[in-house]
């Protein structure tokens, strides 16, 4: 059963990642520019904004957030501090890109992917920040990067280059992508992959932006299992909750559809994949 849990009326509501300790739901509305922390427990939800958009984020070992901005990364040492660049600027000077969706891999290093707003020079890419500021091109050629995440023995790695409607599957030998390759593709007119997580069963779910379900998928690349949503523009799936067997699904706004832009969640059989911080 698929429940509204946070009727926030998002424009586009991305990223959602638990904080075990805090037992709290952070998320971003990327088209308001603002970082969120919903409250299962109270329902509160809070937010902060910033004058960059937020695309992605993680939870650092130190404490504190590692944000994925418009033009590059920033840290955020508590819930009330500014932000404060971290690492090369490498989309300054591009504004029609910014940072879009990523995730830590168990080194505690991210990788976060970027998107061509104006869907016009295909040069979105995945980069990798290392926890010296140091930033690495993986590839590029893409017009939006999304649904990053590792395997919980960090040995695959899956992404999407969205409007190609496929995903794509990679060993992780010695830290570094090997053997890229299609996971599963889907018709056009079935739904795009945007944001993903694996489950510690190895399978990866992904939100399907117009396509209103989630879908779960084995190793092979097979579909498994879908939930429906009552939304159209699923964004992004992650797991929480004291055992990670608490789906949360953000969304984007659609005209015509009252529950849309909100937060749904809802119960799997095996639990997702841990959340690695930055550092």
């Amino acid at each position: 059963m698929v429940d509204l849990v946070l009727n926030a009326r998002a424009e586009l509501g991305e990223g959602p990642r638990w904080h075990p300790q805090e037992r709290r739901l952070y998320w971003v509305d990327i088209g308001r520019r603002e970082l969120h922390r919903f409250d299962p427990e109270t329902g509160q939800d809070e937010k902060c904004a910033f004058e960059q958009p937020v695309g992605c984020f993680a939870f650092r070992k130190g404490g504190g957030l590692l944000l994925a901005m418009k033009d590059g990364f920033a840290t955020l040492d508590d819930w009330e501090a500014e932000p404060e660049a971290f690492g090369e600027p490498v989309l300054a000077g591009k504004p029609d890109y910014r940072f879009n969706d990523g995730r830590t891999d168990p080194w505690g290093r991210f990788w976060a992917g970027s998107v061509d707003m104006a869907k016009k020079t295909g040069e979105a890419a995945l980069y990798r920040l290392d926890p010296d500021g140091r930033v690495t091109w993986i590839e590029g050629e893409m017009l939006t990067c999304n649904g990053a995440a590792f395997t919980a023995d960090g040995a695959r790695f899956a992404h999407a280059n969205t409007p190609s409607h496929a995903l794509r599957m990679y060993d992780v030998v010695d830290r570094k992508l090997t053997n890229r390759r299609t996971f599963h593709q889907w018709p056009v007119g079935e739904g795009r992959p945007d944001g993903g997580s694996f489950d510690e069963a190895g399978f990866y779910w992904t939100a399907l932006f117009d396509g209103g379900r989630v879908a779960r998928l084995s190793p092979e690349g097979e579909v498994v299992e879908e939930v429906p949503l009552p939304v159209s523009r699923p964004t992004m799936i992650a797991f929480g909750g004291d055992d990670r067997r608490t789906a949360y699904v953000t969304s984007a706004r659609v005209e015509g559809e009252p529950e849309s832009g909100g937060v749904f969640s809802f119960r799997v059989d095996a639990p997702g994949a841990p959340e690695w911080p930055f550092g």
